[in-house]
């Protein structure tokens, strides 16, 4: 795996992957609406450009003078001149062998297949895993100028730069040393500015293949699962074999397909929807409801590519389905929770909600509506909401409103579990900490790409729930202390603490406060409960460079 290192003194203008300060832009997601806007004009501008162009195929070079910045952290290069493909060169390479080549070569002979026309290749990790020119001779890879090379721009997670055109790239790095180790997707989901630029990708034709690299072995690490990207079980060039199923399944899309895809910027979810419907796992429609086909990482030896290619070139414009775009309501998750006082909202997105459980009930409830749902086609739309991951007796789903737009979730604690999960020699057991709900709509011929709801549980705390008098659960204790028992937590999420609680209530079944068994001194006191009063507590750091929660003025 291709580490990801940078220099201290540069972090937040070459590596802005490693930032975690929230970005400061006025107008909070009216300015993502209004980045969405601006690129979907670039897009416009991009189909004159193609027809217009006289540049070389091949290659196509970005330099600094390309680029527009249009947010903080994001630049568009709205005057690219994307070379037309020589259609004289042969749609793949005479050496590739990949499932589903075959196909291919005898729909582009029968001529309705848009090939790689308006398609870009972005390789992010400075060639350590690139897609073989020589397999795909038609399709255009990007270069970056000298200067956004300096700026690291060209390196690591994508989006600081967004293209008018179809864009599927990779990058087979990580971040693998210290206490913030992780793959580039859990670093997307755990800062601030990732979490705002990486949708915007999916809405605007751009989609990426990042490995899980360690995140989702034996124990699932990521807080979200979510549609934004491909995540490929494995590290280097595990990203490899995604990548080929990407360019084969885009190739094959027929022309109007694509152009319409295109225009709608419906590629990205498109894709995932193909991707996951082909999978060795997935036989029935049943089967792409559930969990199989929803993995937070896809394991390469379950995918069919040559069922991809098949399905992408007989899908027409009328029958492509929506894009779910989901949105909460009601919810009794906190802006401020847990003895910490931090928000358990870690992603309010169209496509992903993600939710950290903080705070001490022993179950929660929300509303999602998927009204705003962005329809391709006047086909008529139902809504199917299905629990991937998690225990089906913790939680219920109720649809409700017309053809189940809208759905009330109640889901309870859960502590870890394991799973069965297919391994390199064999079944090996995958420790999970996250309830994950799929949300899709049918439009009669297909189901959607799903949109994902994510609650992530922090199993690091070893908790303790009873029936209380009233017959109803409540928490019993924490044992907050995972430096002390070497359990692993998120740094950038999370927190440890040098003590156990265990809870008391008064008479009404309120929570007064807590007998607290300090792990250092031995001893156990009585502390209040925080009735609103500010919070008594603050993180820092710990002898071993973990954040930990100590009370104010200790």
């Amino acid at each position: 795996m291709n580490p990801l290192r940078c220099r201290p003194e540069k972090q937040d203008e070459y590596c802005p992957m490693i930032r975690t300060s929230r970005m400061d832009m006025p107008g909070g997601i009216c300015q993502i609406h209004l980045m969405s806007f601006l690129l979907r004009i670039l897009r416009l501008a991009f189909a004159v450009t193609l027809l217009e162009s006289s540049a070389q195929a091949g290659e196509l070079l970005l330099s600094k003078n390309d680029v527009v910045r249009i947010h903080p952290a994001v630049w568009a290069a709205a005057g690219l001149e994307l070379p037309e493909p020589d259609t004289a060169l042969p749609i793949v390479g005479f050496g590739n062998s990949q499932d589903g080549v075959r196909l291919l070569r005898i729909l582009n002979g029968q001529g309705d297949v848009n090939g790689f026309a308006g398609v870009v290749y972005d390789n992010r990790d400075r060639g350590h895993s690139s897609l073989n020119a020589e397999m795909y001779p038609r399709l255009t890879h990007l270069k970056y100028g000298a200067h956004l090379v300096t700026g690291g721009l060209d390196v690591g997670l994508a989006g600081r730069i967004i293209l008018p055109a179809v864009v599927f790239g990779n990058s087979s790095m990580a971040l693998e040393r210290g206490a913030m180790r992780r793959s580039l997707p859990r670093l997307a989901m755990t800062n601030d500015t990732w979490r705002e630029i990486t949708p915007i990708l999916y809405e605007n034709n751009h989609i990426y293949v990042y490995p899980e690299h360690h995140d989702y072995d034996a124990e699932d690490l990521f807080p979200i699962n979510w549609p934004y990207m491909i995540t490929s079980q494995g590290s280097s060039r595990s990203d490899q074999l995604f990548l080929n199923a990407i360019a084969l399944t885009l190739a094959a899309l027929p022309t109007d397909t694509f152009a319409f895809l295109r225009e709608k910027g419906l590629i990205a979810p498109t894709v995932q929807m193909i991707l996951r419907h082909n999978l060795s796992t997935v036989t029935s429609r049943e089967d792409y409801l559930s969990g199989s086909a929803h993995p937070a990482a896809f394991d390469g030896r379950h995918v069919r590519i040559g069922r991809m290619v098949e399905m992408a070139s007989k899908l027409r414009p009328e029958d492509i389905p929506p894009l779910v775009r989901l949105r909460v309501i009601k919810e009794d998750f906190s802006d401020a929770a847990g003895l910490a006082g931090m928000s358990e909202r870690l992603l309010d997105a169209p496509a992903a909600i993600g939710r950290l459980w903080r705070g001490f009930a022993w179950e929660r409830e929300f509303v999602v509506t998927a009204e705003d749902t962005l329809a391709a086609n006047e086909r008529p739309i139902t809504f199917e909401w299905r629990l991937l991951r998690g225990d089906p007796e913790l939680v219920s789903i109720e649809p409700q409103g017309p053809g189940g737009r809208t759905a009330r979730i109640k889901v309870a604690w859960h502590d870890p579990w394991t799973e069965l999960a297919p391994g390199k020699r064999g079944q090996i057991e995958r420790r999970m900490s996250r309830v994950d709900i799929g949300v899709f709509a049918n439009n009669g011929v297909h189901d959607s790409a799903p949109s994902l709801i994510s609650i992530d549980f922090p199993e690091h705390q070893l908790r303790r729930y009873d029936v209380g008098p009233d017959g109803e659960k409540r928490l019993l204790s924490i044992d907050y202390d995972a430096v002390r028992r070497e359990a692993y937590f998120d740094p950038l999420l999370y927190w440890s603490a040098a003590w156990t609680d265990t809870a008391r209530y008064d008479k009404t079944g309120t929570l007064s406060g807590w007998d607290r068994q300090d792990a250092d001194a031995g001893a156990t006191v009585f502390v209040p409960n925080d009735d609103g009063t500010p919070v008594p507590y603050e993180v820092g750091k710990g002898d071993k460079g973990l954040p930990v929660l100590r009370r104010v003025g200790e």
